[in-house]
């Protein structure tokens, strides 16, 4: 397994989500700016305060992807011997990544999920080897494979 191409993925999608808060956040700025030279109806206000608690919402998710990708880039993706931050742990049919949280994605043709060392299921697979069992929410899982 390539975990460079992994990592370069995980960091493509969230610059991706990063420049889509960006946008969003920029697009809601706007709406909320009202013309102080002309008179504002109660509606006009109204409209501009929730653009701006959208705003303030999209410029809180912007920050949360750049620190991700703070982390993703700080990581170390070298060779793993058991579950920790950098690891990728094969569970299943899918492969966990530790560092940070992401939706699912796809990366030489199999299914991937980030995870963060605050994850719940990190707590019960920090340390384990390929082979090692753990549960999770009342289910055995099994580490089929540690990278």
């Amino acid at each position: 397994m390539d975990k460079s191409h992994v990592k370069e993925t995980m960091l493509a999608l969230t610059e991706a989500e990063l420049a889509q808060a960006e946008q969003k956040y920029q697009v809601f700025l706007a709406a909320a700016r009202l013309e102080r030279n002309e008179t504002i109806d109660d509606s006009e206000q109204s409209q501009a305060e929730a653009a701006a608690e959208l705003a303030a919402a999209f410029d809180d998710k912007a920050h949360d992807h750049g620190e991700k990708i703070a982390v993703i880039t700080g990581i170390d993706f070298g060779p793993k011997e058991e579950v920790g931050p950098g690891a990728v742990a094969k569970i299943g049919n899918r492969y966990l990544v530790v560092g940070v949280s992401t939706a699912a994605f796809q990366c030489q043709e199999q299914d991937f999920i980030g995870i963060s060392t605050s994850a719940p299921i990190y707590e019960a697979l920090e340390g384990k080897t390929a082979g090692e069992t753990c549960t999770f929410n009342g289910r055995e899982l099994v580490v089929s494979e540690v990278h």
